[in-house]
């Protein structure tokens, strides 16, 4: 069944898990087949995939047409780089480096047109009057401001960027993960205890699963490039084996 953004956030609401795949390869043939897994949504990053906004119409008119929930990462949470995604077709917007509540709101307000924001007028194509819009928690100001932003009204959820959090926290590194991964459960709690979506970035279904089982409804089970690559090592390896054993 086809899904839309108002789909995507009446399911989070009632506390509904969506499951979804994460793009940081360019082209609309990518886009396509991603969301012709049966994903709920698909998410092109803009902040470190290989797409550029030339080709955002393209992949997210194929991601809806396969019946996936276009969401963009933008590449900062400047106004314009906010702003530019919804024009081209993105169903709403996931947005990183946020500092604080005072940045979320800033955010949520790039997203919405007057008199509730200050989104400008220009919508080229596709996209959602109302878009999702989506806070990255990976900086130590937005886990010291956490309860604050979750009451930012409009936000339709937090997603936790664990690598750059570990990163600002000083928790980066094999020997630090077990603190770093009782942070990330800190958060789960805190967002499921105050009604808010929230999702950890994972690279399998496995770790998404874990976080999905704690409370998580914002599910990212895989990363394209990261799939891709492994697949494609493991039929190697089959390959090479076999020739092997046959003598060849």
């Amino acid at each position: 069944m086809a899904m839309n953004e108002a789909d995507v956030r009446n399911r989070w609401s009632s506390g509904s898990a969506c499951h979804g795949l994460w793009s940081l390869l360019p082209g609309v043939v990518t886009a396509d087949v991603l969301a012709r897994t049966g994903s709920d949504f698909v998410v092109v990053d803009l902040q470190h995939g290989a797409v550029s906004e030339a080709e955002l119409p393209g992949i997210t008119a194929a991601i809806a047409a396969a019946g996936a929930v276009p969401l963009v990462r933008t590449r900062s949470p400047l106004f314009a780089d906010v702003g530019r995604p919804l024009d081209l077709g993105a169903c709403g917007v996931i947005v990183p480096n946020v500092r604080d509540a005072e940045h979320a709101r800033e955010v949520v307000a790039a997203t919405r047109y007057a008199p509730a924001g200050v989104r400008s007028i220009g919508r080229l194509t596709g996209g959602a009057a109302q878009p999702l819009v989506i806070a990255m928690v990976e900086t130590a100001t937005a886990l010291e401001d956490l309860d604050a932003v979750l009451a930012v009204e409009g936000l339709d959820g937090v997603y936790v960027g664990p690598g750059d959090l570990s990163l600002s926290l000083g928790l980066h590194g094999a020997d630090r993960r077990a603190e770093l991964r009782s942070v990330l459960s800190s958060i789960i709690a805190r967002a499921t205890a105050s009604g808010v979506p929230v999702g950890v970035h994972a690279y399998d279904g496995e770790e998404a699963a874990g976080y999905a089982a704690e409370g998580a409804t914002i599910v990212t089970v895989a990363v394209d490039t990261v799939s891709l690559g492994e697949v494609m090592a493991r039929h190697l390896e089959v390959g090479r084996s076999r020739a092997g054993a046959d003598g060849r």
